[in-house]
């Protein structure tokens, strides 16, 4: 199987590259380019092949959820996800409505933001738990969830209190003794019958019920 291309927009050099070793050092990622500004993203992204991208938010010049709207409009095969220190509820939102589909911070361990950057590949929606309980905040109260929390099984039941306490798919897994791909299996058949898409939609409804 073709390794994942990811590209990094960055402007903490030390940072950029540490994270480029790790993804070229790891099975099944390639970092194929990094950018220290949204500028330099847009000239050059455009016409790689990149299959995820990692935005910095605080960058020189246009922001990075400008750059993610921007090189959204330019190519629609390219996932974004933020990689940022920054945790307030209007840089979240921002960068979501730009088009990220994960926010992860800074502070993660490597080997979960490589798990989020697969995950976000199989599609999913990978946030940082403090990212995640922020969104959920944001939805709980605001209507009757449309999905139905009762069609869950049991073990859909425990994953998702597992998600809402913002464990990763590997947590899950390990806590549970099963695969992380059977959670993956599961956290699907979540989503269909809670008709979400993502775990920021499917912990609302959950805290909703």
């Amino acid at each position: 199987m073709a390794p994942t291309k990811v590209s990094i927009i960055e402007d903490d050099e030390s940072f950029a590259n540490a994270l480029a070793t790790i993804l070229d050092g790891t099975p099944g990622f390639h970092c194929l380019s990094t950018h220290a500004t949204g500028e330099d993203a847009l000239e050059d992204l455009p016409f790689a092949d990149a299959a995820v991208v990692l935005v910095d938010l605080s960058l020189p010049g246009i922001s990075g959820a400008e750059c993610i709207r921007r090189l959204r409009d330019r190519s629609d095969k390219a996932l974004f996800m933020v990689l940022t220190v920054h945790e307030d509820a209007t840089k979240i939102f921002e960068s979501l409505k730009a088009g990220a589909t994960g926010y992860v911070l800074k502070k993660t361990p490597p080997a979960q933001i490589l798990e989020a950057i697969a995950e976000l590949v199989a599609g999913g929606a990978p946030m940082s738990s403090a990212i995640a309980r922020k969104v959920a905040q944001h939805f709980h109260g605001s209507g009757p969830a449309s999905g139905k929390i009762g069609e869950l099984t049991d073990r859909e039941r425990e994953i998702l209190h597992q998600l809402s306490s913002g464990h990763s798919d590997k947590e899950i897994a390990d806590q549970m003794g099963i695969s992380i791909h059977t959670v993956r299996n599961h956290i699907k058949s979540i989503y269909a019958k809670l008709e979400v898409h993502s775990r920021s939609e499917a912990t609302a409804k959950y805290l909703r019920r």
